[in-house]
């Protein structure tokens, strides 16, 4: 994967959504809910503010994220691999 985002956005890796409920129930991929936790897999540059300063993102590589259920921009690339390209305000928050 050889993707650079650009000025405040961030490429995210969806983590998988839960193939169990708590109970034991097994879900089918058609009632799996659509994940809202990631891994940052690249980070832009930043925002470029109203003075012309960029701001560094808060968020680097390696965070565990959480953003909005449909937030972003679905991509898939060559080798198959589904990723999310989102705007730095869309997360929501660093999960520790």
């Amino acid at each position: 994967m050889n993707i650079q985002p650009l000025g405040d956005r961030v490429v995210i890796k969806p983590l998988e959504a839960e193939a169990k409920t708590k109970g034991g129930i097994v879900l089918p991929d058609t009632a799996k809910e659509k994940p809202q936790e990631g891994k940052v897999v690249a980070v832009g540059k930043g925002k470029v503010t109203d003075d012309g300063k960029v701001q560094a993102p808060e968020v680097k590589v390696g965070d565990k994220v959480l953003y909005g259920k449909y937030s972003g921009n679905e991509i898939t690339t060559k080798d198959g691999e589904e990723l999310l390209i989102v705007r730095e305000e869309e997360i929501l928050a660093i999960i520790k």
